[in-house]
Formats: C-alpha cells, structure tokens, sequence
C-alpha cells in the first residue's frame, strides 16, 4: 500500500486513539487497536492479527520474535488466514492442479478494509479480498473473501466465502491458523478432543482415533480432527488460565506444535518457540472441505475467550 492509500485509510476507517493506521519500515500497513477492552494489531497484508490481549490480562496469541514482515512473506504467529488450500495444494482442491504456495495466497495477498466502528467496547474491523493476478494464475476467479474481525474481551473472527460464478461449483479448505500463547506445551492439556478421528500428518497421514479425555504434548502434533464441531479448552496451570477457542460454520479442528526438532528448521521461529504455542486451527480441510454451489456463501467462525483456570 503507498502512502496515498495510507492517507486515505486513515481519513475513512480511523476512530480517534481506539483505532489506527501505521506503516512498519517494510512498508506493510497494519491496523493498531487500543481501547479499554483490549489491545490488537492487524496488517493489512494476509488480513492477519498478530495481537490481541484483553486488558488486564496476558497476551493470548503466540508471534514469534523472529517474524518476517516483509511484503510477500507469511508471518509467523497470530492468525493466518489460510483459503483456497490447507498445507500442500492437492488435486482434491479444484480438478488435478498441485501447484501454489503452500497454505494458498490469502495469507501474503493484501485484503482491503471496507468497515470499521467501534460499539459497547468493541473495535470491529472488515477486510475483503477479491480475485487478483495471482489467484487467476492458480484458477480461482469467481469468488470473493470476507474478513470480520471483532475486536473486545472476547476475540470474534468470522470468514465468508461466496461463490461468484453462476455455472461453477467452488471448493476449497480453509482454516483460522490461530497460534495460541502457553506457559510451556509440555505443561498444558486440551481437552474437547475425545471421541474424534484425526489425521496424523508426523505418521503418514495415518487416520487414528483418539479416546483419551485430554490431549498432552511429549513430541510433534500436527492432526486434523474430523468431524468436529465441539469447542476446545487449552488448560494451563502455570498461567492459571483456560483458553476457550468455540466455532460454528467448521468440520475440522486441526492441533499443530512443531516441537524441538522441527523448530530448528524454521528460519522465523526461535529455538525454544515451539514450547510457548499451540495451534488450535478452526478449519475446513481434507474431507470436511467446502463444496460451495453457484452463488452461495459459507461462513465460518472462531470465538476465543479466556477464563480463570478453577
């Protein structure tokens, strides 16, 4: 975004001290929110929020200090949107075409804000992203991507897709690739999953079920859970705290920590970063895609709260 874009941001979308526009040295544009209910930032790139801390408390998205911020690089930490693909792009996702970065092109692509207001403590915030030579390059065309950020004591994050062709089926994954901040992940347990099948991506792909109450963390986890809708509690004792992430809208809740020896191979994440995250994902991948008729919408949503750990 150049300057004239900035200006003209800031003078439509800017609400006082609660809401405004700043320019990192790389150039990218990010949205920083301070009210009395919280603190955020947003950029523009990715539409990805990399804060958000209610007031009073700690912060509750993990962002590793090594980040890129730099246009065309993903950043990582806060909530990536991930859309039209999950990880590699497969042939499942529009006819027998493999190529793309990797996750699709929503989370480095630039997302325009088209509504902002600010009501009963909460900063809401509206991105859009349409097609563009990049997308049409990889065959998506006909569709268009809505961002709602809802900004308070509670975190509200909804994404809709809507299907603009009129003869064509859209299919997609999708997924709020959400990094949440913990004392230590061999410390915490996530509870929710029981009763679920997943795919465990470190043991190829294999589908597996899991019957144990509580998930615990003693080496990777990167797993789509199937077919589920229910919420899930990380519980954290050093931090006294429990961190509810509830969804509508989603099939798929994908658990990723990256663990020792995969950290050190990620050039954006400090050694020891894998034991202050977890990835809680409200998603739609692998079978639970999305197959969206000629002129619909389907809309997905994340609610992130934190509660006093009893």
């Amino acid at each position: 975004m150049n300057q004239e874009c900035l200006t003209s941001a800031c003078e439509q979308f800017s609400i006082g001290d609660a809401l405004r526009f700043a320019k990192t040295e790389s150039g990218l544009i990010k949205v920083i929110v301070t009210t009395q209910a919280c603190s955020a930032e947003l950029f523009l790139q990715g539409a990805h929020l990399t804060l958000w801390q209610p007031a009073a408390k700690e912060p509750v998205l993990f962002l590793s200090d090594r980040s890129f911020y730099e246009p065309g690089k993903a950043i990582r930490g806060g909530v990536p949107i991930i859309f039209p693909w999950f990880g590699a792009r497969t042939a499942t996702v529009t006819g027998a075409r493999t190529d793309g970065p990797s996750h699709g092109f929503a989370r480095t692509s630039e997302w325009t804000v088209t509504r902002t207001s600010y009501d009963n403590e909460i900063i809401s915030i509206e991105l859009t992203l349409a097609p563009s030579e990049l997308s049409r390059s990889l065959g998506f065309d006909e569709f268009d991507v809505r961002y709602l950020a809802n900004l308070g004591r509670e975190l509200d994050l909804q994404l809709t897709v809507s299907n603009k062709s009129s003869t064509a089926t859209l299919k997609f994954e999708e997924a709020l690739h959400t990094y949440l901040r913990v004392s230590d992940a061999r410390d915490v347990t996530l509870a929710g999953l029981d009763a679920t099948d997943y795919l465990d991506k470190t043991d190829g792909y294999k589908r597996k079920h899991q019957s144990d109450e509580l998930l615990v963390f003693n080496g990777e986890v990167d797993r789509p859970y199937l077919n589920h809708k229910r919420p899930v509690a990380i519980n954290d004792k050093k931090l006294q705290r429990k961190i509810v992430v509830d969804k509508e809208g989603s099939m798929t809740t994908v658990v990723w920590n990256p663990w020792s020896e995969l950290t050190r191979k990620l050039t954006d994440m400090a050694p020891d970063g894998w034991t202050h995250m977890v990835c809680v994902e409200t998603a739609n991948a692998a079978e639970n895609l999305v197959e969206l008729s000629p002129g619909h919408s389907h809309t997905m949503r994340a609610t992130i709260s934190v509660e006093p750990l009893s």
